[in-house]
């Protein structure tokens, strides 16, 4: 991409914040993209994968089953491999956010922002058929995209809704132990890999995506159950999208900790100085040194393109039983509903295991 094309004011802000490194960034946009592809263990193990694959490969570090591929060489997506969901093609940056959330199998997991499928994907391979995953996208043609790609990666424990998170956190308050924020954003670190976001810059900026997030991260702290974690990210550079949308966050809910995060492959930790002449500062030292836990990726620093996240934790227990909190009832199917149980005796080959729970009378 040619830097004469990047907006004026965006440059002046990178500048601002990368000092010395300003030209490295500079001339990393001239450089070709990336591409990768995550293996799919919901279908087939790192190991197996490994055996038959002919693309020529090297491993994205921030992700065990991430790979980087030739695409002067290798068509991936061309391969009966791909459309049988053994792999996901993604950018490699974009890895991040669902590695760093600590899925463990039989969590209620939800990924407020999920299409097309990328981070859906791999939180259903970490529940490994168990649990529930919620994948869900406001707009109901990105939904129907994200169900196809879940469906092709064999996802069988994931319910796709096409709401506004507020309608979610209305209805199902506290009921998810993992949620995943990628939150829509001014779109600053895909300048290089998709210059068309330079247009969608210039009509909405940093400032106006910062107030969409902030309404996310209040809905997704409805949504998250006490000891819950919840991963927030996104792929642009503006402090007050990133660090200052965590600042305020954990200003207003002190409830909420920040995590200690693994730097690999050129990560670096957040920066907090690029907050103290803002608002967003008010924390003083103490958030300075809770900030230094999130994570930025610059595309002149790996290999990848840009991208902030930030994992979180919210206080209090994750064992406890949350069913309740929003109208779910225990009930003894045998005695309450015989038209379910003469149904699962007759026509049901395999007994289902788990916990029967009623909304209402359904």
């Amino acid at each position: 991409m040619r830097t004469e094309e990047l907006p004026e004011q965006f440059l002046e802000s990178m500048k601002k914040m990368l000092g010395t490194e300003y030209q490295d960034y500079l001339n990393s946009m001239k450089e070709d993209t990336r591409t990768a592809f995550r293996v799919n263990t919901n279908k087939i193990t790192r190991e197996q994968f490994m055996e038959i694959c002919t693309f020529q490969t090297e491993p994205v570090p921030w992700n065990e089953k991430g790979f980087y591929y030739n695409a002067d060489e290798d068509m991936p997506s061309k391969h009966p491999y791909y459309y049988a969901g053994l792999y996901y093609i993604q950018e490699p940056s974009a890895m991040i956010p669902a590695s760093l959330l600590p899925v463990e199998e039989g969590d209620r997991v939800l990924d407020l922002c999920a299409a097309p499928g990328g981070k859906a994907t791999e939180l259903a391979a970490k529940l490994h058929g168990t649990g529930l995953l919620v994948a869900n996208d406001i707009s109901v043609s990105r939904a129907m995209a994200l169900a196809k790609n879940l469906q092709i990666a064999g996802t069988r424990n994931v319910v796709v809704t096409a709401e506004t998170p507020q309608n979610l956190a209305a209805v199902i308050p506290g009921f998810f132990q993992k949620v995943l924020i990628d939150a829509p954003c001014s779109g600053e670190g895909m300048f290089r890999r998709d210059p068309g976001m330079v247009k969608s810059w210039l009509a909405h900026g940093p400032e106006y995506y910062a107030g969409i997030q902030t309404e996310i991260l209040e809905n997704a702290y409805e949504l998250l159950a006490p000891g819950g974690d919840m991963v927030y990210s996104t792929c642009t550079f503006a402090p007050q999208e990133d660090e200052g949308a965590i600042a305020a966050f954990l200003i207003k809910h002190p409830e909420f900790h920040l995590k200690e995060v693994p730097l690999t492959g050129g990560m670096e930790c957040g920066n907090p100085a690029f907050l103290r002449e803002t608002e967003a500062f008010r924390g003083g030292w103490e958030m300075e040194k809770e900030l230094l836990k999130t994570v930025r990726l610059w595309p002149h620093k790996l290999k990848g393109e840009g991208h902030f996240a930030a994992l979180l934790q919210k206080d209090g227990s994750s064992k406890a039983d949350r069913g309740s909190s929003f109208g779910f009832e225990k009930t003894d199917q045998e005695k309450k509903y015989p038209e379910w149980t003469e149904f699962r005796k007759s026509y049901l080959k395999t007994e289902l295991s788990g916990e029967y729970l009623t909304f209402g009378d359904q």
